[in-house]
């Protein structure tokens, strides 16, 4: 047998190596580059979703931190360390009725860029607005105390410069229009404290608009809004402040809606159509979202999600997609759904969600396809995460800047005028 260097010397039998060889190379060739496109074409881009939250923020709507620190701390800060609360004796004990959910770790680790912290104080308190101003002085001092990891944001580009820090960007709600004591000029001042949403009612009504509570023991007999909420409504519009719908009636929502200019929120709401709870949006407010741009954030609360009917069995994960999954559906897009998880508020959590720093788990599996859930996509995630929340701030900045100038007058509920 002839050696291959003797082949190729040997002029006729280089040529059929050459005719030969070459057509089985350019065979090879040809069918890398159909399996190279046939694979690349046939599947959508793989992610892990959580991916998307080193993109851009993640903003919760609504943490009640604040409240534990009355709870636990009577708002002293000196010897109260934030950075890690686990096995804490007095935050992570059991016997608490609203469990700690939150620390500095935590968050950091759940990927938590930009935080509400409700200012609440409870309904029958004696001073509401000056138990409110504590609220929200502790907030500030608690921001102040941690400047490398937190910072008080008042504007929607805000939370974006905080994210690019690698800080948290903090920003105040008050939870509860009683916090208000009836007075236009305490909400105006609230404004100018930082205060950039307010939530019309907590589980009570007030003397200009219904809460979501059936039957509830108030001294206020009120249906929906009245006039004098109306022009609350207005004047929240006017200085810039989001209109809070989380807590209030059905029939509030639907008049609130009505009246005001620019979209509000539910800052920790979920969805009634899954769970019936009064505490949740039902279809008929959710559809008029899409014409108001608004935003639901929903509430990890296991009482609020649980998609069971027994009572026993706590809420999972699962429960919170399907919650997501359910307003992404009913609205036909992602645009106008949140996250409001309500942490340190809440007495019971779902399994895989317990504490701030599950965010990351929740994108992860949002971005599966499985049984009945589609996969979401990236851009559907960072609307989750925060672009549909900043989306709404930019539409209130955008009122309010254009309303500068424009004086409101009335001061109590007796006032006769408003201007908008």
């Amino acid at each position: 047998m002839r050696s291959f260097t003797e082949m190729w010397y040997d002029p006729p039998t280089r040529k059929k190596i050459l005719i030969f060889g070459g057509a089985g190379l350019a065979f090879i060739i040809i069918l890398i580059i159909i399996i190279v496109v046939a694979t690349s074409g046939s599947k959508p881009e793989h992610f892990v979703g959580s991916q998307v939250l080193s993109e851009v923020p993640l903003v919760d709507g609504h943490n009640d931190v604040a409240n534990n620190l009355y709870e636990h701390e009577k708002n002293q800060l000196s010897a109260f360390d934030f950075t890690n609360l686990t096995g804490n004796p007095k935050w992570d004990n059991p016997d608490n009725v609203y469990k700690s959910h939150t620390d500095l770790t935590r968050l950091m680790a759940g990927k938590v860029r930009g935080q509400f912290w409700a200012a609440y104080v409870d309904c029958n308190t004696t001073n509401p607005v000056a138990r409110t101003l504590e609220q929200i002085d502790v907030i500030k001092r608690l921001i102040d105390k941690y400047p490398d990891q937190m910072e008080l944001v008042t504007e929607h580009d805000g939370i974006l410069n905080a994210f690019y820090n690698n800080k948290i960007g903090s920003l105040i709600g008050v939870e509860g229009g009683h916090s208000i004591d009836s007075s236009l000029a305490v909400l105006r001042l609230y404004y100018e404290l930082g205060v950039r949403y307010m939530t019309l009612t907590h589980n009570c009504n007030t003397a200009w608009a219904e809460s979501h509570e059936p039957n509830q023991t108030s001294q206020y007999n009120v249906t929906g809004l009245t006039t004098f909420g109306q022009g609350i409504v207005l004047e929240m519009n006017r200085l810039g402040m989001m209109v809070d719908l989380s807590h209030v009636s059905n029939e509030t929502m639907h008049k609130v809606l009505d009246v005001t200019k620019v979209p509000v929120i539910f800052s920790h709401s979920s969805a009634y159509g899954m769970t019936t709870s009064t505490r949740n949006v039902d279809d008929s407010v959710l559809l008029r979202l899409k014409d108001n741009k608004g935003i639901v954030m929903v509430n990890f609360g296991s009482k609020f999600v649980r998609t069971g009917s027994d009572p026993a069995v706590n809420a999972s994960m699962a429960d919170v997609i399907a919650h997501l999954d359910y307003i992404r559906n009913v609205t036909e897009s992602t645009d106008y759904v949140g996250i409001g998880a309500d942490y340190d508020g809440l007495s019971e959590v779902p399994d895989g969600l317990e504490d701030v720093s599950k965010y990351p788990s929740l994108f992860d599996k949002l971005a599966e396809t499985y049984d009945y859930h589609r996969g979401w996509t990236r851009e559907e995630l960072s609307k989750l995460a925060s672009g549909n929340l900043l989306r709404v701030m930019t539409a209130v900045e955008q009122y309010r800047d254009e309303k500068k100038g424009v004086l409101n007058e009335n001061i109590l509920d007796n006032s006769t005028t408003t201007t908008v």
